[in-house]
Formats: structure tokens, sequence, C-alpha cells
């Protein structure tokens, strides 16, 4: 099952079951279609961890949330679940290379493993993969885009008050 979430960044398309939320993503291309009454009406009737993340994801972006306490189904390697664990460590408002996620994943020198593992991450936001820059500090790699990323960034700094 869908829902959808409207984001001040574009329109999340949030995907799972009463197993657990499997996806969240941002939609490549507008959707004209998806009103806001039928965003609210994605939400009769859907699983519970997909009503969960919605309201989670509308208190991020409201500035009241800073984690998610989520129910999820991920399918990855032992690898990117590894990764994916470690981003999840990354403190709202802070950042980490792709090498420090690498070490810290006890594999020095994978920091493009990482951002593969990065790139694949089915969770944005929720698994916040958007914290993970270039080791130069640069903002580098981010499926929903660098404006996207550096937004999501900017918001958290600004709720931290930095």
């Amino acid at each position: 099952m869908k829902v959808y979430y409207q984001t001040p960044i574009g329109l999340i398309e949030l995907t799972g079951n009463e197993a657990g939320l499997e996806a969240c993503s941002f939609l490549k291309k507008s959707r004209p279609d998806i009103s806001p009454d039928k965003i609210k009406a994605s939400l009769a009737g859907a699983p519970e961890p997909l009503v969960a993340a919605w309201q989670q994801l509308d208190e991020y972006f409201k500035g009241i949330r800073r984690e998610f306490s989520l129910l999820l189904r991920l399918e990855g390697t032992s690898f990117q679940k590894k990764v994916w664990n470690e981003l999840q460590k990354i403190p709202y408002g802070q950042t980490r290379s792709y090498g420090q996620v690498a070490s810290a994943c006890g594999r020095p020198g994978a920091a493009r493993a990482v951002g593969r593992a990065n790139h694949d991450n089915p969770l944005v936001i929720i698994i916040p993969c958007h914290r993970v820059i270039g080791a130069d500090g640069r903002l580098v790699g981010f499926g929903g885009g660098l404006r996207r990323k550096s937004w999501l960034l900017s918001h958290e700094k600004k709720i931290c008050g930095y």
C-alpha cells in the first residue's frame, strides 16, 4: 500500500504494509493528481506502520521530532543494513563523512561502499542518509537532490539552534 506526505521540498511516497514501512522516497516527478484531499484519503484504512510514518514525518517537518521510532521492513545486504544502522546513530543536526561511517562500520577505506549503501537507502529522512557529506565538508550524493539535502540539513540545524 502507498500513502503520500507533502513536504516543503516535495511529495514523499510511503510504501509498506502491516509488517512495516518498506520505502520512503521523494517522487521524482510532479504529481498534480495527488491533491491534499487525496493525501488525506490515502491514510484512511492504511496499515498502522504507514500512518505512524506519516505522523512522524509530519512532526519532523514541524520541528518537533528528531528521531524516528517505526516498524521497518528493510531488505538489503548485511553491509547495507550495517550502514543504515550507523546512519541512524548520526545525531539530528550533525553530519558525518562517508569515511567516518565506513570506519564506524568496521570497514575503514570503504567510503565508496558506504556511498552505494546510502544510494540504496529505501527510507530517506527516516534513515538519515542526508547527514552524510564528503570528506571536505561538501554536500555530495543524495538521491533526492542536493537542494533537498541542503534544506534538510538547514532545517535540522535551525531547530537545534546552530
